[in-house]
């Protein structure tokens, strides 16, 4: 039996009708850009969030970006960073011209590691950019104190974890500002590249908007040297049909994770860790393996899909030479970069597609 690293099969045949319904009534208003599915979206994805306010993106990315942007930060300023991420958002702050500045992670969580943030502030930094990493939750409440303490703005990377809780409250509701992205692999997927950013504060909303669409307040007026990032209204309405499953499908995942975390018991693999004050959404359930080669080699040639996130950490890649890291200097991102392993998990798999997985990984 093979089983895919990802599907979107199961999910697109129980939500086909109702997109298709979606695809039509956009196509027949002939609006486009701005319309009302856009903005019905966007009142709906803040209540869900439990914010005030939600302004839609053209994709993660920018989501990041336009926030950072939006809180004025810029030429000269510095945003701690989690050194084990995806390269977006380290180029979030590279985009406003600021500097990205790294922190390892925990080793058993693959988020940030609170405890070494504050060796890394200095006069110039401005934010902190906590990433809840797989769909996992950061430790928020210190990394809240820090940012208190050292007068620091807080935009969350909540790019693979919508719906996910921490300590009873849901992620993107703790900093000044929080970035989603809806790529079609995500738990919340668009079917294109789609975004959102979600806060509490109008004034940040109202900047983040005129700022998406070319720095105006309306029409032919100019208020900021903006960009063109937008959430169309095609991807809007999809998003809206999927957003009423979106509990459903983190709760399926969940129980493909929980298989996965009960039933694997080879002690070549390291399991995630689950800290007691957090639900993920498992966007990606990640593994870890001293002989990760192998073990990828052994699961792809017995028909297991897998991935690597991510093999290369920033500080090593090529486009970021010129903050003058070397290998060595994160060693937690780099044993993570070396080891981990992520193994199938996507809403409707099978019994049968999890214990394949499980009976393979644990022969290995």
């Amino acid at each position: 039996m093979n089983v895919p690293f990802v599907s979107f099969k199961p999910l697109e045949k129980v939500l086909d009708k109702e997109l298709r319904e979606a695809f039509e009534r956009v196509y027949e208003s002939s609006w486009y850009i701005g319309g009302k599915e856009d903005s019905l979206f966007e009142e709906e994805f803040a209540d869900y969030c439990n914010t005030k306010y939600c302004v839609g993106t053209g994709n993660g990315l920018d989501s990041l970006m336009l926030s950072l942007k939006a809180l004025g930060i810029g030429v000269g300023d510095e945003v701690i960073v989690p050194a084990n991420t995806y390269i977006a958002t380290a180029l979030a702050v590279t985009y406003v011209r600021a500097t990205p500045v790294l922190v390892d992670p925990d080793i058993n969580t693959f988020n940030i590691d609170p405890n070494k943030i504050e060796e890394r502030i200095t006069s110039k930094t401005k934010a902190i950019m906590p990433v809840h990493l797989y769909g996992q939750p950061c430790d928020m409440d210190p990394i809240m104190d820090i940012a208190k303490k050292h007068n620091l703005y807080v935009v969350e990377d909540c790019a693979q974890a919508h719906g996910a809780i921490y300590k009873g409250k849901k992620i993107g509701t703790f900093g000044d500002a929080a970035g989603f992205s809806f790529y079609p692999g995500k738990n919340l997927g668009a079917l294109g590249d789609a975004g959102a950013m979600v806060t509490d504060d109008s004034e940040i909303a109202d900047k983040v908007r005129a700022l998406g669409n070319y720095g105006s307040d309306y029409k032919y007026h100019h208020i900021y040297k903006g960009n063109n990032s937008r959430l169309d209204e095609m991807q809007a309405a999809f998003l809206r049909v999927k957003l009423r499953m979106l509990d459903e499908t983190n709760e399926d995942r969940r129980r493909i994770a929980n298989r996965y975390l009960n039933e694997i018991n080879n002690p070549k693999i390291i399991l995630p860790t689950v800290p007691d004050y957090c639900q993920p959404v498992w966007h990606v359930f990640g593994i870890r393996c001293e002989d990760r080669e192998k073990l990828e080699k052994y699961l792809n040639d017995n028909g297991i899909g897998t991935n690597k996130h991510y093999p290369i950490p920033v500080h090593l890649q090529d486009c970021y030479k010129d903050l003058g890291y070397s290998e060595g200097d994160y060693p937690m991102a780099e044993e993570i970069s070396t080891t981990e392993l992520s193994i199938p998990m996507y809403y409707g798999m099978s019994d049968d597609e999890i214990e394949q997985v499980i009976r393979l990984v644990n022969s290995f």
